[in-house]
């Protein structure tokens, strides 16, 4: 009963409950409104064909008289197929005809008779009765002249429509049931896999999919995007995990250096105020170190969930990275180090100026801290064979040829990289070094959170961009691919420029 009950709960049963009705509805409309001006039709004709007999049969008796009539109409009689004929005197005897029986009233009538008249022919030996339309006419000395048609054609076709509408309602029935069965054993199929799929995923197991087959029906199209989702989910779930365990580990060491100061100074009956007030500031630039890596945690955050607010226009990525560099060149001089720019005109993309400048900052400034930092902690005797000083070189660049069409617009990606001759990156360590809080072990004692590399991953992921780690040989080069805008967007906003 449970199983029945769920059956008829489907979509399926349902969809085909609906279907059966709608096309039985039409087809029994269709198939009365045929049968009906079928019989209108056939009425008529009858009718017209008797209104002509008798026309025809009047002519006779007035050019001829009674003697005249009668011989047409047993002419007319023993014909096969004939008409009804019937000539009665004034007394209602049999004259003339091939009628041997009608019922009494018939003859009482004039013109046309609406209803079907039962009738026998002459000269039959069976009683069996026929039905016929009639005309009645009353000629001279109260004769009385009959005409009429067999409706046994009509009724023949009456039956024959009936049986038809009979046979049709249970073909429909029977066959709307073997589709039902059908469609329902295969949705249903499917939709149990896909529910096992998901009581599967809600008991924890976000890896588990969707089941997809080959059909490529509405289900595989539902599924592919549920299983995008669901990929969208995880990732997004690990995110999560990996930037909780992160802060509980990363910030649970400056929290505590924060507490332990703080704890220190109150500790301390000396009241000597300077030492109150340095505690506090480097409390407050404790804080402020707190905060800023909140706020990058909520930028990244909000640019890895690609949120609506964030507006794209078209920029010149070379313009931006020359804006940037010349930004940071003072800095760079007062370390000692030498920052150079090289930028190609017109390199347009469609991106959020902002996201895109911090992006470059994040890695000028990573650059600049690493470089200077591994040229000064040379040894002496290896300073002889090294550069004199640090170098960053930033680059903006468009690759292949302009092309009427978007199909090469994967080969013509405009290209920002970031150079140095700092330490570098192990290959094992370059895709790792994109995640939050992830500091390699070299750079521990560095300021910072870790997290400049992962907003730079997740604004190029915003703006559909690819990433590259390369060695410069030494130091490393960072390269974002950022895809361009189609040559009639960027000739047009390289005017508006």
């Amino acid at each position: 009963m449970g199983s029945i009950n769920k059956i008829l709960r489907t979509t399926a049963f349902k969809l085909s409950a609906i279907y059966l009705i709608i096309f039985t509805m039409f087809a029994t409309f269709l198939i009365v409104y045929i049968a009906i001006n079928t019989q209108i039709l056939m009425t008529r004709q009858l009718n017209s064909t008797i209104e002509v007999e008798v026309r025809g049969m009047l002519e006779q008796y007035r050019s001829g008289g009674m003697a005249s009539l009668v011989k047409v109409i047993e002419a007319r009689s023993r014909r096969p197929g004939a008409s009804l004929y019937l000539v009665t005197d004034f007394r209602g005897h049999y004259v003339a005809g091939n009628v041997s029986t009608l019922p009494k009233w018939v003859l009482d009538e004039r013109g046309a008779i609406e209803q079907s008249v039962p009738y026998q022919r002459l000269g039959e030996t069976t009683r069996k009765e026929y039905n016929a339309v009639v005309s009645v006419y009353e000629i001279f000395g109260g004769y009385r002249l009959l005409v009429g048609r067999d409706v046994g054609e009509r009724e023949l076709f009456r039956k024959v429509v009936e049986q038809a509408f009979i046979v049709s309602a249970i073909l429909m029935i029977v066959l709307a049931m073997l589709a039902w069965l059908f469609v329902s054993r295969k949705v249903l199929h499917r939709i149990d896999l896909i529910t096992e799929a998901s009581h599967t995923i809600m008991r924890g197991q976000l890896d588990e999919r969707l089941p997809v087959t080959q059909a490529g029906d509405e289900f595989d199209r539902l599924s592919e995007n549920l299983n995008t989702m669901l990929s969208r989910i995880e990732a997004l779930m690990v995110g999560l995990k990996e930037v909780s365990d992160n802060i509980a580990h990363d910030l649970k060491t400056p929290l505590t250096r924060l507490r332990n100061r703080v704890e220190v100074t109150l500790a301390d009956n000396s009241n000597d105020s300077d030492a109150y007030r340095a505690a506090l500031e480097q409390t407050l630039e404790e804080s402020d170190g707190l905060i800023r890596t909140f706020d990058a945690l909520l930028r990244i955050a909000r640019v890895e969930a690609k949120s609506t607010q964030i507006e794209k226009k078209p920029l010149d990525v070379g313009i931006i990275a020359a804006d940037m560099a010349e930004l940071y060149e003072p800095v760079a001089e007062d370390e000692g180090a030498l920052l150079t720019w090289e930028t190609d005109p017109n390199c347009i993309i469609s991106g959020n100026r902002e996201l895109v400048s911090q992006a470059v900052a994040n890695l000028i400034d990573n650059a600049l801290k690493y470089a200077v930092r591994h040229v000064r902690e040379q040894p002496q005797q290896e300073k002889q064979t090294l550069p004199a000083q640090a170098r960053i070189h930033v680059s903006v660049s468009r690759l292949g040829k302009k092309s009427s069409g978007p199909e090469d617009v994967d080969s013509r990606a405009i290209i920002l990289s970031v150079s140095d001759n700092g330490p570098g990156i192990a290959k094992d360590d370059r895709t790792r070094v994109l995640q939050r809080f992830v500091r390699l072990d070299k750079s521990r004692n560095q300021p910072g959170s870790g997290l400049g590399l992962s907003l730079v991953n997740a604004v190029a992921s915003l703006h559909e961009a690819r990433i590259e780690l390369g060695d410069n040989k030494p130091g490393l080069v960072f390269s974002i691919h950022f895809p361009p805008l189609l040559d009639r967007e960027s000739d047009g906003d390289s005017k508006n420029n």
